[in-house]
């Protein structure tokens, strides 16, 4: 049996992309650290469609002997990897020289590492067809101080992936989602209010950014940014000095310390 997995189901981005895909009658195993709530997950997905088969696991993905555990758990079904949907991430903000050992790594596990290890997992069981679509940010097309680490780990999986699909050409569709704001967690939402008239404009619910990015992916487009405002800062990004822009960042990034996770 064929399975699309989706790690990071149980925040709401991952769970807008097991909803559209158990509507498209999509076979579905769902990952994500707390249990309860992918057992509710499950349940919400056969509502949605009784005729899919639901898998779920538990798994820390800082663990890799979890990570390891869940690779196994697939390959005991006797699975094949149909569709890969690497959501999770974390979204520290604060200066660089506040980090610790354990936060460094923590991020660039969940950001990068995990991503590439379920990449790799996935193009070793694949199905006949295989789509796998990764979830960057627009964070990831520049380098962002007081982000510094969060926008170093969007733009790995930005170029890892760019570079992924040309040694896997005509043989798997790959698409790199890169939205702007999406209102998902509390203080996310209470970021955006923060920004005022800007931060609505780039702004996009987590419905539209995963319709948008299931198109993207469907047509095999490299990168997908959800919205125009947010197409129309990406090209002013390319053609504003790296000076200019670190400038504003720092001034605006500065103002706040985020500790995410």
């Amino acid at each position: 049996m064929n399975y699309s997995i989706v790690v990071g189901a149980s925040g709401v981005i991952g769970e807008n992309f097991a909803v559209k895909l158990a509507k498209q009658g999509q076979n579905l195993y769902i990952t994500g650290r707390t249990k309860e709530k992918l057992e509710l997950l499950k349940c919400k997905l056969l509502d949605v469609n009784p005729n899919i088969s639901v898998e779920c696991f538990a798994c820390d993905l800082i663990d890799f002997s979890n990570v390891n555990a869940l690779f196994e758990h697939f390959i005991s079904l006797n699975a094949k990897v149909s569709g890969l949907y690497y959501v999770s991430g974390i979204d520290t903000q604060k200066a660089f020289i506040l980090y610790d050992y354990d936060k460094i790594i923590k991020q660039s596990r969940v950001n990068f590492e995990c991503a590439l290890s379920f990449t790799n997992f996935a193009l070793k069981n694949r199905a006949e067809s295989l789509k796998i679509l990764v979830v960057s940010s627009m964070c990831g097309l520049l380098p962002m101080p007081y982000f510094a680490e969060y926008s170093a780990t969007k733009s790995a999986l930005i170029n890892f992936f760019t570079a992924l699909r040309y040694e896997v050409d005509k043989l798997v569709k790959i698409t790199i989602l890169a939205p702007g704001s999406v209102p998902t967690r509390r203080d996310v939402i209470e970021d955006i209010k923060v920004q005022g008239f800007l931060g609505k404009l780039s702004s996009k619910s987590p419905s539209f950014v995963v319709e948008k990015g299931l198109k993207a992916l469907d047509k095999n487009n490299r990168i997908c940014i959800p919205g125009f405002y947010n197409k129309i800062v990406n090209f002013f990004n390319k053609i504003t000095p790296n000076f200019i822009k670190l400038r504003i960042i720092k001034r605006k990034f500065s103002k706040k310390t985020k500790d995410a996770f």
